[in-house]
């Protein structure tokens, strides 16, 4: 490991910190998302924080302990963060799963360093950040979406140039108690920071530490990369914490702030220079108003692009909104998630369209030459029955029977929380859902639940916790049957997805048997003799992860081009 010292050290936790060493059964809480169940993929704003600081004078170096300690069972923590000697940590407590992970190191750095400031910051840290300032590993929070300034001052108040009590969106402990600063710093547009990956590259080369700063556990092989096109969003999704009411309530932002088309045509431009992986472009191009979504169109027409590029959609888009999508982006894939295909459930998450609105999208996207549409359907929403679920395996087999094996439909949980600020989270009750934590406390103590059953952190008037995990695993099985049926996955993968669920059936069983007949340091006993199965199943048991993948090109890693720009420019 380098010598050099950074001024600021971004560690990301894993979701529990000692899963090595646990019986746990997180369940299939990240099978639809890239990384793996302990969450090892760190928040975009790591890139941003570390461009802003590094034009202002400050080096900034990023550490994904969460992939470190989940690529060699053999790292060790302690001894990497003592080796670390920068003027702060700052730790991302961007969603829940993480709290249990992020106390933990954020304890480790403060009992190792004691002098060396810890700062968190993200969306859940903002939520929670009187209590998570209180907790004496943590010196200060950075509240809202638009950390960079404020990080940026604090720096500067470390050197004695600007008092604390000025700082904006700033919580510390203070004489007296605890000091909450206005939030009055929300960005307004996203033009001055950029997706830099030449400056992650940068940073690892500097520090020696290619490893510790990739971002999902297969990066080397799938180097899918992210293209943010704005903060803040539109929608008004009942469970998201990112929704338009949830970011008014704890990050001050009244309306998004976007990225200039042209800004974001280059960043694609530059992901291209340095791989062929896909492109996921962050957030419905339409919130911008048709005329940005058509420039941006432009520019990828005028690019022509090697890469998969995945474009979101919040609802059903209209004809010439597609078309033109596909004229203009050789390789176009799509990601929709409407929830339920019951429009009464649908429409009590938020959402207002019909299925034949959806279906006809479906259909135009395809024609028009989209490579791959991704369907997303969520388990736990509002109004939603046991029996509800199982239909809407009926209706993907319905779709899959209208549309060719492009159509790719998943049904995941809601899980393991609802998300702090959601509507669904301040108006449960009215809503329907009953939430069961409401502290940092009690969020990470539900982490360390042997399985995900026990940490599910919600229930509704329509479905218990055990029904909501039990309609899980028999939507899965339904669902892989279709697939196979209509030919979506071969007679290898659907045998092997059937063993997986069945196996976590099992599973649950069999943790239940020991919660129900042991206790103390008995069940602790017994829950440890799990570990072997915990691990060897802790794998995808909803879909194949290949499945919500797209293919590579054959140039996985530009490797000369990276070369080449590192070193002149």
């Amino acid at each position: 490991m380098s010598l050099l010292q950074a001024d600021l050290v971004l560690l990301h936790a894993p979701s529990v910190y000692d899963f090595r060493k646990r019986a746990l059964m997180p369940g299939p809480i990240s099978d639809v998302i890239p990384s793996t169940p302990i969450f090892e993929m760190y928040p975009v704003g790591f890139s941003s924080i570390s461009e802003y600081l590094r034009k202002r004078g400050y080096s900034v170096r990023i550490v994904n302990l969460a992939y470190l300690m989940l690529k060699d069972k053999a790292f060790n923590v302690e001894e990497r963060v003592r080796k670390l000697k920068p003027k702060a940590f700052g730790i991302d407590l961007h969603w829940l799963p993480h709290v249990q992970g992020s106390l933990e190191v954020a304890r480790i750095c403060k009992e190792l360093h004691p002098e060396i400031p810890v700062i968190f910051g993200g969306y859940s840290a903002s939520y929670f950040h009187e209590e998570l300032v209180r907790y004496p590993q943590v010196d200060f929070v950075i509240r809202g979406d638009s950390a960079e300034e404020s990080l940026y001052q604090l720096f500067l108040s470390f050197e004695g140039r600007i008092p604390l009590s000025n700082i904006p969106n700033l919580t510390y402990r203070g004489r007296g108690g605890v000091r909450i600063n206005p939030l009055t710093i929300v960005s307004q547009d996203l033009n001055e920071a950029s997706n830099d990956y030449l400056g992650l590259f940068r940073s690892a080369l500097r520090f020696l530490d290619v490893q510790g700063f990739t971002a999902i556990h297969d990066w080397w092989e799938y180097p899918i990369t992210a293209v943010m096109t704005c903060r803040g969003c539109t929608q008004s999704c009942v469970i998201c914490g990112g929704s338009r009411q949830a970011l008014r309530l704890y990050c001050g932002r009244e309306r998004p702030a976007f990225r200039d088309p042209r800004l974001i045509v280059k960043d694609i431009e530059k992901i291209n220079r340095y791989t062929d992986a896909p492109i996921f472009v962050v957030g419905d191009l339409r919130q911008g108003g048709e005329g940005y979504a058509h420039q941006i169109f432009k520019g990828i027409r005028d690019l022509k692009p090697e890469n998969q590029i995945v474009l979101e959609l919040f609802e059903p888009a209209s004809s010439d909104y597609l078309r033109e999508a596909a004229r203009s982006i050789p390789s176009l894939n799509f990601e929709f998630s409407p929830e339920s295909h019951d429009p009464e459930v649908r429409e009590a998450s938020g959402k207002f369209y019909t299925n034949q609105e959806m279906e006809e999208c479906i259909r135009i996207a395809l024609e028009s030459g989209c490579k791959k549409f991704d369907l997303f359907f969520m388990i736990g929403m509002p109004r939603q029955t046991y029996q509800s679920v199982m239909e809407n395996v009926g209706y993907c087999d319905y779709l899959l029977g209208s549309f060719d094996a492009r159509l790719s439909p998943f049904i995941s949980p809601l899980a393991p929380f609802i998300d702090p600020g959601s509507i669904a989270y301040e108006n449960a009750r009215l809503l329907g859902y009953r939430i069961l934590y409401r502290s940092l406390k009690d969020y990470s103590q539900a982490l360390l639940a042997p399985s995900w059953k026990y940490t599910l952190g919600y229930e509704t008037e329509w479905m218990t916790r055990e029904e909501i995990v039990d309609s899980t695993y028999q939507a899965a099985l339904r669902l892989n049957r279709v697939k196979r049926a209509h030919g979506v996955i071969s007679e290898e993968v659907f045998h092997r997805m059937e063993s997986r669920i069945q196996a976590a059936l099992h599973l649950l069983k069999e943790i239940d048997r020991i919660i129900n007949t042991f206790q103390g340091e008995d069940r602790e006993e017994q829950l440890l003799r799990l570990k072997i199965t915990v691990e060897k199943d802790g794998v995808s048991t909803l879909c194949e992860k290949g499945e919500i993948k797209w293919p590579v090109g054959a140039k996985r890693i530009k490797y000369f081009n990276i070369i080449k720009d590192l070193l002149i420019g």
